[in-house]
């Protein structure tokens, strides 16, 4: 007797049937599921003063890795994001001992972050260079000139409404950090969901030489991402300097995994070619909440870069081992 089952290809099912089944929805569940462990884990875990502390353990690295998530589509990496703070950070702890205000310092931040995203963007579309090296060799370049200039030194001093960008609130516990990550999450979905520019994203992650002989200037869009994210890193770079009042060479050290990490869990293809804005910023909800359930337990810091390791390799490893399992 022959089996009359028929497989119903994905363009007939409904779009919440996709949408049910998509990483997003299943990223979801995880959310949930570690935000109800935590509240069992730790009496203080749903404080909401608590819970608006928590965001600080993701936005600033959100605001990079939306970027992060355009570039990894189109087929490249940025790995220098962490150095890129901490060399914002040394040039507006400069301006402030040159007495700039704090208009100065926001511009010399972003200025900063820039002219690092254009440095790695010229080295890559212009030179024909890997990404992935290049952005080694500026993560060591960009935090070397900072432990040049400060040695084990730190810049301090700066101005008292400076400190509003990371420790400001707008209304009762909703941090200014958490409505400026809404925001740029926002402005980052619509850019590669409802622009030409995202579809053009998309198009060179999946085949860069069909993508270019389609009329899609392919050195110009991988330059303008490699520029929104240096811009990305100045901003969390004036974010993270405003929250801690001071500027160490080692500010930021072990962001770029984290980024990394953050962007890949939200489903974004390490390859290229594939990912989401809304899987992102869920993928930053679960990692906030991880790290700081762990740290209501006094999970002690090591402990939480092998998790946040372990779970890069699985989130990797996942697909391959799905279809694996399949065959």
């Amino acid at each position: 007797m022959t089996d009359t089952t028929r497989f119903i290809p994905d363009r007939l099912q409904s779009p919440l049937q996709k949408r049910l089944k998509s990483w997003e929805s299943l990223l979801l569940l995880v959310a949930i599921a570690i935000f109800v462990a935590n509240s069992f884990a730790s009496p203080y875990f749903l404080d909401a003063w608590n819970l608006s502390d928590a965001t600080f353990n993701f936005t600033e690295k959100a605001m990079i890795a939306f970027a992060m998530a355009l570039l990894i589509i189109s087929g490249e990496i940025d790995l220098s994001v962490a150095s890129i703070i901490a060399l914002a950070s040394t040039a507006m702890g400069a301006a402030v001992q040159m007495g700039a205000g704090t208009p100065v310092l926001i511009l010399v931040g972003l200025g900063t972050g820039l002219l690092c995203g254009a440095f790695n963007g010229v080295l890559v579309t212009r030179f024909g260079l890997p990404s992935i090296v290049v952005t080694i060799g500026t993560m060591s370049l960009f935090r070397g000139i900072s432990y040049i200039v400060l040695g084990d030194q730190a810049f301090r001093g700066y101005p008292s409404d400076f400190a509003f960008f990371g420790q400001g609130y707008v209304f009762w516990v909703i941090t200014f950090e958490l409505v400026l990550f809404a925001v740029i999450a926002v402005i980052y979905g619509v850019i590669l969901h409802m622009t030409n520019f995202g579809r053009a994203v998309y198009a060179i992650g999946n085949n860069p030489t069909g993508a270019l002989f389609s009329g899609i200037r392919v050195a110009r869009v991988k330059f303008i991402l490699f520029l929104l994210t240096g811009l990305m890193s100045g901003v969390a770079a004036v974010c993270l300097t405003s929250r801690l009042g001071s500027t160490r060479p080692s500010i930021a050290a072990g962001w770029e995994l984290e980024v990394v990490t953050m962007v890949v869990l939200g489903g974004v293809n390490i390859l290229g070619g594939s990912g989401t804005i809304p899987g992102v910023v869920i993928a930053a909800f679960v990692m906030g909440m991880v790290t700081f359930g762990l740290g209501l337990l006094n999970v002690p810091g090591i402990v939480m870069s092998i998790v946040i390791g372990a779970l890069l390799i699985w989130v990797i490893a996942l697909p391959r081992l799905w279809k694996m399992w399949r065959a």
